[in-house]
């Protein structure tokens, strides 16, 4: 069933421990760090209920009206839905935000087409899993996810040095598992639950490991303690900085002191294979929620540069315009991409219908790897303004107002106010702190670069290249045939060997 905002505000009024800035925050849904992006996703919730807006961002299933973001995909139509969900949440709030669930509960989608895999390690785990993504679908919690540790010495066996440094089973009891270490997570100190997942270790050919453990997180536990980075909201005025004060998801380490997870929320556990599997599969489904959002801003990023280059007068110009048009093609890559992933979607081992799994990589290789470049180009076309201009209060000051009036009025369209908003939206956008973070936070949210293109080698259709090329050069049926391995000594075998487990085991955050 679906939550409404009041009720996930009372979810998350418990006895968590919660720190930042030094300080322990007594209530997250009040505290100005925390109190901007607990709005945003109560304002979530409260759009499933809005007669305005519950038809585009629920289902009914089985009598019972549900998020879309939280059903099960089991046709193209679905992934339309969930798309035009997530448009609805971003164009309600004025921007882009990352952690607020819908991006997060298709990792458990995952390792629901893993169950074969499950099985061999424990049938029990198989039915945990099936029956956590159904208690999300009814429960309709804020699910977010837990996936790096703090690195230690990464030369080394876990073991081998603060065993907490990454996250293990250190005792079981009838209750279930006993956890150590920490995670880092994005807004869990004001979400429900957190699924879960160990770093890649260096397991070397060990089948079993302490380390190798998933489970879903009830992040009102007992021993939990949540110590979160400084955020941006607060720090300057709203008026001068508002993405900032608006949109900043904070980041958590959270340390887990000896935590009890109850078996039925146990997902796997030691079997390293069950841990490879879910690295190797973890963004199947999630990634079409994060490449979705690089494309609102893209948007973004074009609407700035194209209001400042109106303003100024010289959109007209053909430099100016090929600019415009990078932006342009860029931002239409990642939505001919998205578009292809569900107009070629794929069936998935478990019978779910999966985005095709070689565009959705590849898009976002294309949406992150060129992020950086459109943010220059657009703070190119916004010009030095936004990096020079005086914040609000000199636009208001009795001694200095008529002059920002003055040089800030452009004419009877672009008033200096205009000017003002425009040029601080696009400072927060693409130069301020909170800028430079959300550009670093791919590479936690969406995982470093290697992984991107791991994916796409594990996800991309190298028979029809290979069998073209036979073809058209009259290679002879000598020549190593799709997935088949090239002929060698035992030294080849094991190259190929350990190509093929680093391309499974990515160390994703």
């Amino acid at each position: 069933m679906i939550r409404t905002g009041a009720e996930y505000r009372d979810s998350i009024r418990d006895t968590r421990e919660v720190y930042v800035n030094g300080e322990r925050v007594k209530n997250v849904t009040t505290h100005p760090m925390f109190k901007p992006l607990v709005d945003i996703r109560a304002r979530i919730y409260d759009l499933q209920h809005d007669p305005a807006t519950q038809p585009v961002m629920t289902v009914e299933q089985d009598g019972e009206i549900n998020a879309v973001g939280n059903a099960l995909p089991y046709s193209q139509a679905d992934w339309w839905a969930k798309r035009r969900a997530t448009d609805a949440v971003l164009e309600d709030i004025g921007g882009v935000v990352t952690r607020v669930g819908d991006e997060t509960v298709g990792e458990m989608w995952s390792l629901y087409d893993g169950q074969d895999v499950l099985n061999e390690v424990d049938p029990q785990f198989s039915r945990n899993i099936e029956r956590h993504i159904h208690k999300v679908l009814h429960s309709d919690p804020f699910h977010v996810s837990a996936n790096t540790d703090p690195k230690g010495d990464r030369s080394k066996a876990p073991q081998d040095q603060d065993p907490d440094m990454l996250l293990h089973v250190v005792g079981e009891t009838d209750q279930g598992i006993i956890v150590r270490g920490a995670k880092y997570e994005t807004a869990a100190a004001y979400a429900n639950q957190a699924f879960t997942k160990p770093t890649i270790a260096n397991w070397g050919d060990a089948a079993y490991s302490d380390y190798a453990v998933g489970f879903i997180c009830d992040l009102g536990s007992p021993n939990l303690k949540f110590i979160c980075r400084t955020g941006f909201s607060g720090r300057a005025d709203a008026d001068d900085y508002p993405l900032s004060n608006r949109f900043d998801e904070v980041d958590t380490l959270v340390v887990f002191d000896s935590v009890l997870i109850p078996w039925e929320n146990v997902l796997f556990y030691r079997h390293t294979k069950a841990a490879v599997f879910i690295r190797a599969t973890l963004h199947r489904y999630s990634a079409f929620a994060f490449v979705q959002r690089n494309l609102k801003l893209a948007d973004m990023l074009i609407g700035a540069a194209l209001f400042n280059a109106r303003q100024t007068g010289l959109d007209k110009q053909q430099a100016v315009q090929e600019k415009l048009a990078q932006l342009a093609v860029y931002r239409e890559g990642i939505n001919a991409h998205l578009t292809g992933a569900i107009a070629l979607a794929e069936r998935s081992p478990a019978g779910l219908m999966m985005p095709n799994q070689s565009l959705l990589y590849t898009g976002r290789v294309l949406a992150c790897s060129q992020l950086h470049e459109m943010i220059h180009i657009a703070r190119e076309l916004c010009g030095g303004q936004i990096c020079v201009t005086p914040d609000k209060a000199c636009f208001e000051h009795p001694d200095t107002k008529p002059w920002m009036e003055k040089f800030y009025t452009i004419n009877d369209q672009w008033v200096a106010d205009d000017r003002r908003k425009l040029l601080a939206f696009a400072r927060d956008l693409l130069n301020s702190d909170y800028a430079g973070h959300r550009l670093t936070f791919q590479l936690f949210a969406q995982s470093p670069p290697f992984a991107h293109l791991a994916a796409v080698y594990r996800n991309f259709d190298w028979d029809g290249p290979l069998d073209f090329v036979r073809k058209a050069a009259g290679l002879s049926d000598r020549v190593p045939g799709p997935g088949e391995r090239p002929p060698g000594d035992g030294a080849v075998t094991q190259w190929f060997a350990r190509q093929e487990a680093d391309m499974a085991a990515p160390d994703t955050p």
